[in-house]
């Protein structure tokens, strides 16, 4: 994938419902067909499929050779604010939103930056209630207290996310939004699920442009290169994408990695093709989850907070992510089949491990592995400023990773459990 087109992604996924429709889009350009759940599938091998849950988590795969899954699992959202219902406070002559907080962002970040509301509204046509993304035409702002007020604000400061935290919709009319909405609508607006987002441009840094920064790089970047990666994969076995939401508030939704959503489309898939349950826990023994979530980088204004041996740097290649807690799903012999495809496709890669008296977040890998008995491990990107309302990555560490998952998606497995594995290029 082009540098600008990936900038262009990023800027375009506002929601996790734009990320998956961007998604559907680059999947229908290379003759992937929708599917709906519900209905019966009737499968034929070597073409792509995708169906989408809740108009935020996909999954897409495409029937190889061979019976066995090769997935890649990744996430669609990203910390931000959520609207509540009834959105709009006044103080004075302003109008504010009435935000609350969405994952565990870096909020401090989100103040005077560009910002705009998008999602889904739920408008009600000919006695039918559908689900429409949205997007404001508006830019909105969260303004910082000026030091005047707050002489010590460099010393550190606390922000209260109901009364720091809310950003100004106008000081000239009051139900802008609110407004705008129902002339997109072109319906009753019945209910919606709408963010404040950070809509400020992608843009390249670094001497020589190497570096991307842009919001939601976490985890975007993974579900793109994943997409590349099936895209451009060759099927010896059944090449799954998942691409799930809700990650950064604990995936225990119906549309997320703690769901059944991955295991119930493999089961039809098998089901389509003639298995049974059995088969398809049978099979799993072959089969191969990668968690793609990305990594701490070595922060040049804070190396002491990495580990002392193992250093992730940005531009060295994917990363592998390893916890003795199981925060990530790697071990010995998952990590060992990342690094020999890697090692065959050419691609760098550096193991990653947070610094011992550091706590560890943990991905969407353990959650999904949860679902599935079968062997997987954790990679990603690593990254500066994670959560930050623009995030730091090196785009070539991003071609590795396509080039990577390309193989991946290339090959099959072999399994006698965890005696011995033998992996087919």
């Amino acid at each position: 994938m082009e540098r600008q087109k990936l900038m262009d992604l990023l800027d375009r996924s506002l929601t996790a419902f734009h990320a998956c429709s961007e998604i559907a889009k680059i999947l229908e350009e290379n003759s992937f067909t929708q599917l709906k759940e519900g209905v019966k599938w009737n499968l034929e091998a070597n073409k792509g499929y995708y169906l989408v849950r809740n108009g935020s988590s996909l999954i897409a795969f495409k029937c190889g050779e061979g019976y066995s899954f090769n997935i890649v699992a990744s996430h669609s959202d990203s910390p931000c604010f959520k609207l509540k219902t009834d959105f709009e406070m006044k103080v004075d002559n302003y109008r504010k939103f009435n935000v609350e907080k969405y994952g565990g962002g870096i909020f401090y970040s989100w103040l005077d930056r560009p910002l705009t509301v998008a999602g889904r509204l739920i408008v009600k046509r000919d006695g039918e209630l559908r689900s429409v993304e949205f997007s404001s035409s508006h830019t909105f702002i969260i303004p910082s207290l000026a030091i005047h007020f707050n002489r010590t604000v460099n010393d550190g400061v606390k922000l209260n996310p109901q009364v720091d935290l809310s950003p100004i919709e106008s000081i000239l009319n009051d139900g802008k939004l609110d407004e705008e909405i129902k002339n997109f609508a072109n319906g009753e607006v019945v209910d919606a699920d709408l963010y404040l987002v950070c809509s400020q441009k992608p843009f390249t840094a670094g001497a020589d442009d190497e570096l991307i920064s842009s919001p939601r790089i976490d985890n975007l970047t993974s579900a793109f290169s994943s997409v590349e990666g099936l895209i451009h994969g060759e099927e010896k076995a059944i090449n799954v994408v998942f691409v799930a939401d809700n990650e950064e508030v604990g995936s225990r939704t119906k549309q997320g990695a703690g769901s059944k959503f991955l295991y119930d489309t493999l089961l039809k898939i098998s089901l389509s093709m003639g298995k049974t349950e059995e088969d398809l826990k049978d099979s799993l023994n072959s089969s191969f989850l990668i968690s793609s979530d990305n990594a701490h980088a070595v922060h040049p204004n804070h190396p002491e907070l990495s580990d002392p041996a193992n250093r992730v740097l940005m531009g060295k290649g994917v990363v592998i992510k390893k916890h003795a807690g199981q925060n990530y799903t790697t071990d010995g012999f998952s990590s060992a089949i990342v690094k020999q495809i890697f090692d065959k496709a050419g691609v760098s890669h550096q193991d990653f491990f947070m610094r011992s008296d550091l706590p560890c977040g943990g991905t969407l890998g353990a959650i999904s592995s949860s679902q599935l008995s079968i062997k997987s491990a954790d990679i990603g990107l690593g990254q500066l400023a994670m959560h930050s309302a623009v995030e730091t990555f090196a785009f070539s560490d991003f071609e590795e990773e396509v080039k990577g998952l390309t193989l991946f998606y290339s090959c099959s497995m072999t399994s006698d459990g965890y005696e011995s594995v033998k992996i087919d290029f």
